[in-house]
Formats: C-alpha cells, structure tokens, sequence
C-alpha cells in the first residue's frame, strides 16, 4: 500500500465516526424519498425539471441538501489549459472556467490575474493564435452538437466574427505561416464527407474546398510549408490506418508522404521543418511503439526515425521557432514523460524531476528558449507551466507555475493516489504465460475491506491514463469507496496488437476482462467483493451495461453515461460524417452475418438478465451516441420493472460541459451510488448496511459558489 494511502491514526476514528454519522443520515434521507416519491410512480416514471427545463430527470429522488452541500467543494475545483502565447511576450492565453463554461483568458506573468478574454454561449473546442497577430482563431460546440463553428476573436475589442457557415462541422484550424490563410476540416460540401477547405479569415465568404474526401475517410489540415505553397493533409482510415499527404496548393495534385496502404501504420503528422525540406511525425511503421519521426519530402527519400531509445508512444511534438529545438512527450503506462530534442544531431534527452501525471499542450516562445505546457496530476487538476531552457536544444532549467487553480478549499495533500496493478486475465499471451490486464487502482485509508467503483473508459481505442479527477476523490473520500480504472484489450497505449484484441468478434473479450477483474477483487482482502459497481461513458457506458448482462450475480449497480445499448442501432443513427469510420472498428451492419453477431453481443437484447439498478445519463445533442440508444435500455428496463434513474440533458452532447448540469448529474450519481452500493445491505430491499467513509473527508475551507469543473 502507498505511503501516502496508510491506514487512520487515532484521530482519523474521530473522522471516521463523523463520516458514519454522515453516511447514514445520507442513506436514511434517500430511502425517505423514495417511499414518497413511489407511490407516484405505480402508473409511470416520476420527471421533473431543472436549470430553466434544460435538465430532466426522470425516476431521480429529490438530492437531500446536505449531499450537495458536502459536494459543493469538489464541484467547486478549477482548472487551467494552456492555449497559445501571446504576441510579442505579453503572457499567454488559457482556458478556464469562472462561470457555468471555460472561457479564454490572458495571464500576463507567472501567478498573474487571469483576465477574461471571451464570453460565447458554447464550449470552446480549439484556440490558435494568428502568427504575426493578435487575432485569435477558434471554434465553439454549439449546445454538445460536435457541429463546430469558427470564430475570428480580436482580444483587444472582443470583436466575434463568424467564419463558417453556421451549419457544417467543422476542426482542426492551421494557420499558415504569414498568417493570411485559415486551412481547417469541415463537412460544409454535404454534411457527411470530412474535407478540407482554406479561407482568408478577414472575408469568410472566400472559403474553398482543397480536397474532397471522395471514400468517406477522414481528411484535414496538418501544416502549410513555409512558403504557402503547400499543405499537408492527415488521412484517417482507422485507429491503426493513417496516412499522410502533401497537397501542392497552385496545381491541386496531391502524393502520399506517410503511410503504405499495403502494410497500414498509424501516422500522425505534426509539424513542417523551418526549412520546408520535411516534416516531423509520429509514426508506428517499425511496427513498433509510435515513434517521432521527421520525413523528407524529396520522393523516395528513407524516413528518419528518431525515438528510437524509447520503448513508449510518443504522444507529442512541438519545434521551435528557429528549428533548433523540439520537444515530446512519451506515455509510459500512462504517465507522460518530457524530452528535450537538438535537431541537428538527433540527440535527445529526459527532463527530470518534472511533476509526476499528463503532460501536454507543448509549444516554445517565440524567443526559442522558454516552452509552455499544461500539467495534470493524479492529486491536482491541470495548471499551465512555462520551463525556461538552456543553451544547449536538450537542456532544461526552471520549471515555473503559470496558473493556481482553485481546488475548493480541499487539501490535496489528502487526495488518494493510484497504484498501477496488473491483474491476470482468462487468455494467455504467452505459453503458460496469462496475459494481464493493466489498471489503476484508487484505495482509502483504513483496513476495509471497502466497496469498489469499476470505472471503465470509453474508445474502444481510449486509455485511462491518472490524470485528476474531482469524481474519483469525492467517492473515495465520501463514500469509503475504491476505485478501479482498467485498460482492457482494446486500449490505446499498448501497442497494436494490444489495440486489436477486442476487434470484430472479439468485442466480447473485453468484457470477460471485467469479469477477470472482479476475481482479482475477490481476491484483496481489502476490497469487497459484494459490494462492486460498474461506471462507464460512451463505448464504456456499452461496457458497463454488458457488464451488467455477464455478472450482475457480482454487481450491486451500473452507471451508464451516453452508452452503446445496441451496435446495429447506433451505427445506423450515429452522425453520417463518422458512421464508416465506426464500422471499420465495430463491423459493418449491413452484412447479414455481422449483423447478427452484433445484435447477439448488444446489451439491449439482454436486458432480461439486467437485473442490477440502473443509472443512464445522456445528452440530447449527441451526434456520436445519439439518446436512442439511452432511451430504448430505459424503455426495455422500466417494462421489466427494474429500478431506473435517467437523466437527459437537451442542451449537451456526448457528455456534460455546463457546469450546472455536470453539478446536478454527478450529485444525482452520488446518491445513487450511495444507496445502492454504499447504503444497501441487499439491492433488492434498499436496507442500509453499517458501512462508514475513509475517514480521509475534505479538508475545512470555503465552498465557493461557482468554479471550474
């Protein structure tokens, strides 16, 4: 057990017992209102509305005002992403949060004010700064659509122009070097195909198609080389099939650069030389990890790989204004790691002693001898750091704190760590070698053994890499509970064969993951094999009501967030831009024989063997699950009798970015949890057990009223 996760000392009892007392008012309060509210329920589901009717709920009880009061910290923590930096060295631009939705704002210093730049109605996806100006290009999700808009932004006057059409999606905003052009990815052609256009953002109405995406594949922007005259174009045919080209903008013709359709790799283009000769990418074409990589783009020439000392994926590059400099990060089991780049010998070096979490966001001063970036940890939220650099491309000196973001008044010195575990699983990756599952694993203080949340990341080609997490800490803190983060097969990270094990008819595999999983639970005396419940969002919503299917002998509740109940169903509603692509990592519905197969694994078709409660969260926007698929495991639920919560917000998407609707959901899975999994001594009879918190609790402070999440 970690140091930092020991076990409460004398006057942690005291804690404890104050956590008793909390639990079981908790639980006496939320069995209170369900006798109330079920008598209502003998002819239908309850609903009622909140924030201005954009949040229903249906089958939801009343949150008992002390839980929200005792959430109101950890809903209360802030964050801060670095964007760009601003012109001739007057600060940067970050993201962050004061209000209901983050917002761009300027810090002028190290520890400075953060001064509210922007004030838009939608959450802001992308920030890019004009080179050579002040002007800002970004996009806005109008309400969780995906449906992106382009803005041009004058942070001096707050001027907001529209440069897209209003209706199309649209991403992946480059600027060209001299600043004049805006290339980006749009469906504006006819609302399915991703191609890429290029417009002069002082006159929206000059925008032009560059490349039309004619087998439905995904197309964009990477980088325009140095002289304007050519574009490079990201291909993407699938999670291990991409490819890179070079578009020569006077004449239109196109060649491939990246990527052999004859043996397919996972190429990633990031940045044109200084030079224009080449281009830095991130590829796995040794069939290796994905490696930094720079391209020359005279035909023919042999690719350079440079990473070669580093058995992790590289996951980013950022070169700095005069070319001397790069710099990348490696996710090693999902801790990123900082290195230092002389591009004229290819040498390259680890920056020590950085915080231990998520690095990302990299980019250099336009002096070349300071690098921004965003910082996360397990036990605090992201923040923006600028390291100062020395002399030499691969030295580092100071590493200094841009950003202080607010944590509600809690001690993070008290937030649990993860430990990295791994557990074996029913198949073997070796002779009599069983393969082995990756996860990380949150405990509380004290002996146990403690309930367990399984929290199951979506994808399929995702990762659940330890970056902060207010959620997770409030259920260990307030609940007692573990919590259980897998990478099953599937997940990025890991290498191709890893991210090919739950492909086609294997999908299931991933679930029996699961089930590996809660044997390893059965087996820590610390952790309580009767008391488990699954959380997943997206393709982990589809794993958490599978999960639900396979072992609800083993399970005392599931929260499903924007979930897959059913494959065929999703990809025939799923939005037409993406609809393909998901085809190629799920099967194709439109064959007969996949067909099948994919209504056999699909939850929906077994709800008769769901018999653990149920909370679905779901966004009406949501363009990659549509709410059908959250709709009809409720409808088929509900017939059978089984205990319900949903939740559907009509002003979000594929999840909540509204901090009052992210409030009011993560409270409502509080209580669910609570009584369910924390406050249930039989699921079927809502009895509370005698069960007590960490002991671990908030620190005193302040409950601010409003924050970032």
């Amino acid at each position: 057990m970690p140091a930092d996760v020991a076990q409460t000392s004398a006057s942690g009892d005291h804690e404890a017992m104050r956590h008793a007392l909390m639990l079981t008012t908790l639980c006496l309060l939320a069995l209170s209102v369900e006798a109330a509210e079920h008598s209502g329920r003998d002819t239908g589901y309850t609903e009622r509305r909140m924030n201005d009717g954009q949040l229903i709920l249906q089958d939801v009880p009343e949150i008992p005002p002390r839980l929200v009061e005792r959430l109101r910290q950890y809903q209360a923590v802030r964050s801060a992403t670095f964007l760009d930096w601003a012109r001739d060295g007057e600060g940067l631009y970050v993201l962050t949060r004061f209000a209901d939705l983050s917002q761009v704002h300027r810090v002028r210093f190290a520890g400075g004010t953060r001064q509210q730049l922007t004030y838009l109605p939608d959450p802001i996806i992308e920030v890019h700064r004009q080179p050579g100006g002040d002007r800002l290009a970004l996009t806005t999700d109008p309400g969780g659509s995906e449906f992106s808009q382009i803005y041009r932004f004058d942070p001096d006057t707050a001027e907001t122009v529209l440069l897209s059409d209003g209706a199309s999606r649209n991403a992946r905003l480059v600027w060209s070097r001299d600043g004049s052009r805006l290339a980006f990815q749009s469906t504006r052609r006819n609302g399915r195909s991703n191609d890429i256009w290029i417009m002069d953002p002082l006159r929206p109405d000059s925008a032009i198609p560059v490349l039309a995406s004619l087998d439905d594949t995904w197309w964009g922007p990477a980088g325009f080389t140095p002289d304007g005259r050519g574009l490079l174009a990201q291909q993407l045919i699938g999670a291990t099939d991409s490819r890179i080209h070079l578009i020569d903008l006077q004449s239109g013709e196109q060649r491939r650069v990246a990527g052999d359709p004859e043996f397919p790799s996972a190429n990633r283009a990031s940045v044109v030389d200084r030079k224009g000769k080449g281009f830095y990418m991130i590829s796995n074409a040794r069939g290796l990890a994905a490696e930094l990589a720079w391209q020359p783009f005279e035909p023919g020439a042999e690719t350079e790989f440079i990473s070669t000392s580093t058995p992790w994926d590289v996951m980013e590059f950022a070169l700095s204004e005069d070319g001397r400099r790069g710099a990348f990060t490696t996710n090693e089991e999902g801790m990123s790691r900082l290195y230092l780049l002389n591009t004229r010998t290819g040498r390259y070096s680890l920056v020590g002693n950085m915080p231990v979490g998520l690095i990302y966001g990299l980019k250099f001063h336009p002096d070349n001898r300071q690098l921004a970036m965003t910082l996360n940890a397990a036990h605090t939220p992201s923040d923006v750091f600028v390291m100062q650099l020395g002399r030499r491309p691969e030295a580092a000196r100071a590493l200094h704190r841009w950003t202080f973001s607010e944590v509600g008044g809690l001690d993070t010195e008290r937030f649990a760590r993860p430990q990295l575990i791994r557990y074996p699983t029913f198949d073997f990756a070796a002779e009599d070698q069983p393969r082995r599952i990756p996860a990380f694993v949150y405990r509380p203080d004290g002996a146990g053994p403690h309930p367990v949340i399984i929290h199951i990341h979506g994808g399929p080609e995702g990762q659940y890499r330890p970056a902060f997490s207010s959620l997770f800490q409030s259920w260990i803190s307030e609940l007692g509970a573990a919590v259980i983060a897998p990478n099953v097969r599937g997940s990025f990270g890991y290498g191709n064969e890893w991210l090919a094990l739950d492909d086609g008819r294997k999908r299931e595999d991933a679930v029996r993951d699961i089930g590996a999983l809660l044997d390893w639970i059965r087996n820590q005396p610390d952790l309580d094999e009767n008391r488990v419940a699954v959380y997943g969002g997206s393709y982990g919503g589809y794993m958490a009501l599978a999960s639900a299917v396979h072992f609800g002998d083993r399970l005392r509740a599931a929260v499903d967030v924007v979930g897959i109940s059913n494959f065929v169903t999703f990809l025939e509603h799923t939005q037409d831009y993406r609809r393909d692509l998901r085809r190629r990592e799920y099967g194709d519905e439109r064959d007969p024989e996949m067909r099948a197969f994919l209504e056999s694994i699909s939850p929906l078709n077994h709800a008769d063997r769901i018999d653990v409660p149920l909370l679905v969260v779901q966004g009406q926007n949501d363009p990659r699950v549509p709410p059908s698929e959250s709709e009809q495991i409720v409808t088929a639920l509900r017939a059978r009798g089984r205990p319900v919560w949903y939740i559907k917000a009509l002003n979000e998407g594929h999840g909540y970015e509204r901090k009052e609707n992210r409030d009011v959901y993560q409270q409502a899975a509080m209580l669910f949890l609570q009584r369910y999994l924390i406050g249930a001594g039989d699921a079927a009879t809502n009895e509370p057990a005698q069960e007590t918190g960490s002991g671990r609790g908030p620190h005193p402070g302040p409950n601010p009223e409003s924050g970032s999440r």
